[in-house]
């Protein structure tokens, strides 16, 4: 198939600017046509609203910033129904992670500590941006154990966790507006480390991935993508290949995390 239909319920900017960008691969679905795609905002219900479009018939179904909701039965009818659910989160969804979890998890075993803070504006949920923040985290991780929350109020929160080779971790994240909103991450090893900067979706600047050694620094390929338009390539290929991603199993184990086993 040449192009996607798109309903966009979202209606959020970046799903319009994103579709747009890809001309070749979605299009917005014309009144009363049946689209393949649907584009759901993240808030609060967002789970019922996917269901309501996989009972629909979507093919396809983008969630834009999902907040913290139980997925289990999501997941059953998507998966049911045939339906690719990806989800389109503010760091996590960066094309750049992909070269940032291989360096990562090449150091892991030397690692010593973890320690990553995040950015966002004043007035942001602080909730929210630690579930933001800990899936850019844990993508490249991999998994952290024993995740405790420290402090969470208006102004940011503190969480320590350990890595998988129980080496501390910490995630520190700072509501304000006196500095650019991104997550940067810092693996210290025995010999160096690596270090991953992440800037906010609303344009393609790219995430730095710098890789240090005992030879040196690295400097990883920067790729000018946002997080927004990677996750709609994403959703093309399994659309394509008629497969079904992850996002919603890792998603259920990351609120797991947030919450406690339900």
């Amino acid at each position: 198939m040449s192009s996607y239909t798109v309903n966009d319920t979202a209606g959020a900017t970046a799903v319009r600017a994103t579709v747009a960008s890809l001309p070749l691969s979605f299009r917005a679905a014309d009144p009363g046509e049946t689209a393949h795609v649907h584009a759901v905002a993240g808030t609060p219900g967002w789970t019922a609203a996917a269901l309501r479009a996989v009972d629909d018939g979507a093919r396809g179904i983008v969630v834009v910033a999902p907040c913290v909701e139980d997925t289990s039965a999501l997941a059953e009818a998507a998966e049911a129904a045939g339906t690719a659910v990806v989800l389109d989160l503010r760091w996590e969804s960066n094309p750049g992670l992909a070269g940032a979890e291989e360096a990562v998890r090449s150091t892991a075993g030397r690692a010593v500590m973890l320690d990553s803070l995040a950015v966002s504006a004043a007035g942001s949920d602080p909730g929210t941006v630690l579930t933001e923040h800990l899936a850019a985290v844990v993508r490249v991780t991999g998994s952290l154990d024993a995740l405790r929350i420290l402090h969470l109020g208006p102004h940011g929160y503190t969480a320590a966790a350990r890595l998988a080779n129980a080496a501390p971790a910490t995630l520190q994240g700072v509501l304000s507006n006196a500095v650019p909103a991104g997550v940067e991450l810092h693996l210290h090893s025995d010999d160096g480390g690596v270090s991953v900067t992440v800037p906010e979706p609303s344009a393609a600047w790219p995430a730095e991935v710098r890789a240090t050694a005992s030879q040196g620094e690295l400097l990883l390929p920067t790729l000018y993508e946002t997080a927004h338009r990677n996750s709609w390539r994403r959703l093309k290929d399994h659309l394509d290949a008629g497969t079904l991603p992850a996002d919603l199993a890792g998603f259920a184990r990351l609120t797991e995390q947030l919450t406690g086993p339900s």
